[in-house]
């Protein structure tokens, strides 16, 4: 699998993630082999987490995983830290939160270091500059080789990439930012990528199947074995399955017939050759659903695809993304 640089980076990450959401819950540990050995076979490196997939068990079935199956020289081991399990406040950014989950996470994986570790979500409670401290710290104790977010607006991005090169001894630099990113979801266009390619960030798309509905798998009805199907999940996906995304659904599976191959094909490839885009996130549940992501990498979609892919899923930007004088 082709490699690529995480931004302005000496990181390189296959150009194809793993995704380890489901790990844990909906993922044993029968299928969470058969992924990663499927996904190593193929040349991926880029495997990503969160000490919260799975109350933690996601980090710790990966972790057994790489002690028994897949050599941990070979993977780029990416995790995050501040989600918080409580309702009253979602996320904790402060510096003795996160580093006390990175300890957790290093334990639960089996590892002395992270390649990338990074802030799940921005935390308005908290000083950007202490959970940006937290990054420096994990970096420059070995803990992490890099840093990166996840969630951050455009303007919390530019914020944080900024205040670390303005502050003196801060040698920490972003290398990556993590967002959902695809056909159905197109608002990190607005202010985010523009943000992340100025700044030399890396863009890590998750869901870019759209939460799997850009599959095609939904056109007909709910499959009983999907995550639309599921009590936990059916509410992530009931957002993509109004008209306007059914439109978009139906201009990929056309385009798919049209290149004799299928909507994931089509919709994978659009988001993985975007400006800014390192690596999507495949979140597949079992090596069946991996083997047809895996499957694109051989596939280039022609210049009159893209644009009307492009034109059907554009999304309304006006003012002031777009000059101002000609509106």
């Amino acid at each position: 699998m082709e490699q690529r640089h995480l931004g302005r980076t000496g990181l390189r990450v296959s150009r194809i993630g793993l995704g380890t959401l489901t790990w844990g819950r909906d993922t044993d540990e029968h299928d969470a082999a058969d992924l990663l050995k499927s996904f190593w076979e193929a040349g991926g490196t880029l495997v990503d987490t969160a000490d919260v997939y799975g109350d933690g068990e996601a980090e710790y079935m990966l972790g057994q995983l790489i002690a028994g199956l897949v050599p941990r020289r070979d993977l780029v081991l990416s995790t995050k830290a501040g989600s918080v399990p409580d309702p009253d406040r979602r996320f904790d950014g402060s510096r003795g939160h996160l580093l006390s989950a990175l300890d957790a996470s290093l334990a639960r994986l089996g590892t002395d270091h992270v390649d990338l570790w990074q802030i799940h979500a921005f935390d308005p409670e908290v000083p950007l500059e202490e959970t940006l401290q937290a990054l420096d710290i994990a970096v420059s104790s070995g803990r992490a080789r890099y840093a990166g977010v996840s969630n951050f607006c455009g303007w919390q991005l530019a914020k944080a990439a900024t205040w670390q090169l303005a502050s003196p001894g801060i040698r920490t630099r972003l290398a990556g930012t993590q967002m959902e990113y695809s056909l159905l979801q197109r608002g990190v266009e607005r202010e985010v990528l523009p943000a992340a390619l100025d700044l030399g960030i890396g863009l890590l798309p998750s869901s870019p199947l759209g939460r799997g509905v850009l599959t095609g798998k939904y056109r007909h009805g709910t499959p009983a074995d999907s995550r639309g199907a599921s009590e936990q999940l059916a509410p992530f996906v009931a957002p993509y399955l109004d008209d306007a995304a059914g439109r978009i659904v139906e201009a990929v599976a056309t385009a798919a017939d049209g290149l004799a191959v299928t909507p994931l094909q089509v919709a994978l490839a659009w988001v993985r050759d975007r400006p800014g885009v390192a690596a999507p996130i495949i979140g597949a549940r079992n090596a069946l659903q991996l083997t047809a992501a895996l499957s694109v990498e051989t596939l280039s979609l022609p210049d009159e695809i893209c644009r009307a892919l492009d034109d059907v899923s554009a999304p309304v930007h006006h003012y002031p993304d777009h000059d101002w004088s000609t509106l």
